[in-house]
Formats: structure tokens, C-alpha cells, sequence
């Protein structure tokens, strides 16, 4: 199962993001714990268990969802879509595992805006935390 090839890769990296945040730089991670998470569900694997095999990595200060839905995404993007972006009933039960994690206290963002609109709410949604 390939989640479990990029929680393993994670660990592999988990020694750097310590110290990187112990001296205090801003880490970006473009789909980190929860993707795991939303991928493995989607695929029918039990989203608990894959949350408790990432519990000793470092855990996201902020996690903004940028939510849009799959059929509007397919639109944006017609050309160069991988496995994943064609099956837009996989997107949608990702998706949903993003609401149900997004629940948790994560920043939701309404994607299917213009991307300068986005991208100022992305700023303002981090300018909290620097």
C-alpha cells in the first residue's frame, strides 16, 4: 500500500523537521499527515489507524484544506491529470475524509474562488501563526 511507503518516508525525514523546527524555521508541508489519511480511507483503509502510525511525527501547527470539489478541479485541470485526478469518485471520497479530518480545527478554504482571493485568505490564515 503506498500510504504506508509515505508515512515510512515521513519517518526518514522526522529527525530533519525536528531540528529544523527547533530552530524555529517555517516548515511547509503540501499534504503531509492528512493525506495519508484521506488516500488510505478513500482506498478503504481505516483512517484511526493510519492517524496512530503518524503520532510520533510532527504534528502540524496549522492545516489549511483548500476545498474544492472534484468535478470543478477536473475542469481546471483537462490535460497531464495523473491516475488519481481521473477518478473523480476516489476525489470525492477524499474529499469527504478532508471535511471529516477538517472538522478537527483546520482552516477551510472555499478553492473554487479566484486564486488571488484564495491566496490572500492562505496568507491571512498563516500571518496568525508568524
Amino acid at each position: 500500500v503506498m500510504q504506508l511507503l509515505y508515512v515510512a518516508n515521513r519517518y526518514e525525514w522526522k529527525s530533519q523537521l525536528q531540528r529544523e523546527l527547533a530552530r524555529g524555521t517555517v516548515v511547509i508541508c503540501d499534504r503531509y499527515l492528512a493525506s495519508s489519511v484521506a488516500y488510505g480511507a478513500a482506498q478503504g483503509l481505516d483512517a484511526a489507524w493510519l492517524m496512530d502510525m503518524q503520532k510520533y511525527l510532527p504534528q502540524p501547527d496549522l492545516t489549511i484544506l483548500l476545498d474544492i470539489d472534484p468535478a470543478v478541479s477536473a475542469r481546471r485541470k483537462t490535460v497531464d491529470r495523473d491516475k488519481y485526478e481521473r477518478d473523480l469518485a476516489l476525489l470525492e471520497r477524499v474529499r469527504r475524509s478532508y471535511l471529516e479530518q477538517a472538522s478537527a480545527g483546520w482552516v477551510r478554504l472555499d478553492a473554487d474562488r479566484d486564486r488571488d482571493v484564495v491566496a490572500a485568505d492562505v496568507w491571512q490564515a498563516v500571518g496568525v501563526l508568524l
